[in-house]
């Protein structure tokens, strides 16, 4: 597979092992509502943040959006330094992708959104890191009207009026959902309206069509609903209730629902004649693939494709745009969403809710790296998903903080209204604290019991740790279980703080866990011979030098 070469490629490939874990401290001063959201706002550079998060939720990130600076050789905004060369941004992008990899889950999506300076070489190294063939898609999105000064320069360069997103899975089979958007305009093709069915009954109907495989119990249900239908043109119901022409829209789109037209046989032409019910002017049918439909009984057999098959307006009065967005605005009060200002970078809430949409269900965590001015955590608040956010320098606080504040408030902007949002959750405010771990390796003095457990944990298993990490035996992982002896964790008060591992120490930790399968214990020291260690399954390790830093 082709890769891309510069200058420092292969000090950037070891830039994100290199990186030291860090803890992550948290402000409740700039915390703000429920402090048990699960939600995250981590002030700091995103490759030590993304490093930090690494042993508490590798593989449980559903859905991550970012939207990196684009190496435009000018700022896009006064917060963004965005000058830099090719190489330097990729020195930047590579390691921090090569984290948010290991973030992702398996049936999870990552969206970063990017212009023409770098979406070649983005594509190539996304290539790279994630594997070509979890390529999905490059979505196009309309961020710009065709208007105003930037149409004056058309004899330089045509002008911009689009970004991409590149979208990639993690190797696992995430599930898509559909977009929908309402037409415009009524499809004139839906001329016949369905009488003599409630609402129900046209639904369950409804659910008999949808199934991917019926069967012929589901052909009499249908045909039982449909007994008693009846089929009539809307020009007829129109003059009958005599409809201007706006009541007539009106009309129509009010009972989409029971609205229907009808298309060519297709497969089911010579099923539908075998099997009509004379009776009645609807029959149904399946077809060679197990699919049911409904048909007008009475056509005209002698046509090669007979117009028969009735298919329902409110069905087909939405469009799926694919991976070409037009329709989101971009522009005019998107500048005021979140109540505050951030001069051409700020992304419309709107966009976020797809993305999010595509991809997560309530509860399911959101990461943004590149958090700007706090769309994604606002809008995945807003769409009851969890979050996690960072941002570099002041504007964490002058911005970040104010906005998802206010989303906690109820505020009203954005997508507020479509997702009936009117306030509550919170989140938390981190800051990145001392390394775990010194130069040489060793843990640091004053590291607290769960930090290290987790960076045990994630050393051992390669997985998040998700314990309380409020007692010596940390899990299992498989068979084994894992054991950390450490900081006074059995509350000790002796100088070694309970942290040596004793006969009876190691017969409490396994009668508390009730564990009696392969053991691996860190401490200190064992006063327990190798001998009777492997007899009794335990593999003893010592801290601080059997701790690896990864």
């Amino acid at each position: 597979m082709p890769s891309l070469t510069w200058l420092t490629r292969d000090e950037d490939l070891k830039r994100a092992a290199a990186v030291p874990y860090r803890l992550l401290e948290a402000d409740p001063a700039l915390s703000h509502g429920d402090p048990t959201a699960g939600n995250m706002l981590i002030q700091g550079d995103n490759l030590d943040a993304l490093k930090a998060l690494l042993p508490y939720y590798k593989g449980r990130v559903k859905c991550i959006y970012i939207d990196p600076p684009y190496n435009t050789r000018s700022a896009i905004s006064i917060f963004y330094d965005d000058n830099l060369e090719h190489s330097q941004w990729l020195g930047i992008i590579y390691p921090r992708l090569m984290i948010l990899k290991e973030l992702l889950s398996d049936d999870g999506l990552i969206f970063i959104q990017i212009d023409d300076h770098e979406q070649a070489y983005l594509t190539v190294v996304m290539d790279e890191v994630f594997g070509r063939s979890n390529r999905l898609n490059t979505i196009s999105v309309k961020m710009s009207e065709a208007t105003g000064v930037k149409m004056s320069h058309v004899t330089k360069r045509l002008p911009k009026m689009k970004e991409a997103i590149l979208v990639y899975k993690n190797g696992g089979s995430p599930k898509i959902s559909p977009i929908s958007i309402p037409l415009n305009e009524w499809n004139e093709e839906y001329k016949e309206i369905i009488e003599g069915l409630s609402i129900d009954e046209v639904s369950e109907l409804k659910d008999l069509l949808r199934q991917e495989s019926a069967n012929e119990s589901d052909v009499e249900r249908a045909n039982f609903i449909v007994s008693k239908a009846s089929v009539r043109s809307l020009s007829q119901v129109r003059k009958e209730l005599e409809l201007d022409d706006e009541s007539f829209q009106r009309y129509r789109w009010d009972n989409a629902w029971r609205i229907v037209q009808a298309v060519g046989a297709g497969s089911i032409k010579s099923a539908a004649i075998k099997n009509r019910v004379e009776s009645q002017p609807i029959s149904s049918v399946l077809s060679a693939r197990k699919k049911l439909y409904i048909f007008k009984t009475n056509f005209n057999e002698e046509s090669r494709d007979p117009r028969i098959r009735f298919i329902f307006a409110d069905f087909y009065l939405t469009y799926n745009p694919g991976d070409f967005w037009t329709d989101i605005k971009t522009t005019g009060g998107v500048g005021q969403e979140g109540g505050v200002e951030f001069p051409n970078g700020k992304k419309p809430e709107q966009l976020i809710r797809r993305i999010i949409n595509l991809c997560t269900a309530k509860g399911d965590l959101v990461l943004d790296s590149f958090l700007g001015s706090g769309t994604t955590a606002a809008v995945a608040q807003k769409m009851a998903r969890r979050y996690i956010g960072i941002e570099m320098g002041d504007h964490a606080l002058t911005h970040c903080v104010p906005r998802l504040r206010n989303v906690v408030e109820g505020e009203q902007s954005g997508v507020s209204e479509i997702e009936n949002w009117n306030g509550g959750g919170g989140f938390q405010f981190f800051r990145l604290g001392d390394p775990i771990f010194d130069e040489s390796g060793r843990i640091r003095s004053g590291i607290k019991f769960p930090a290290l457990a987790a960076h045990v944990w994630f050393s051992e298993t390669g997985i998040s740790y998700r314990g309380l990490a409020d007692s010596p035996f940390l899990g299992t992982h498989g068979t084994r279980g894992f054991a950390l002896l450490y900081n006074g964790i059995l509350g000790d008060k002796s100088v070694s703080g309970g942290n040596v591992l004793t006969g009876a120490l190691l017969t409490s930790i396994r009668a508390a866990a009730g564990h009696d399968g392969p053991l691996t214990i860190y401490g200190e020291m064992s006063r327990i011979g190798d001998a009777r260690l492997k007899a009794a399954g335990v593999t003893f390790k010592q801290t601080p030098y059997d701790v690896k830093a990864r």
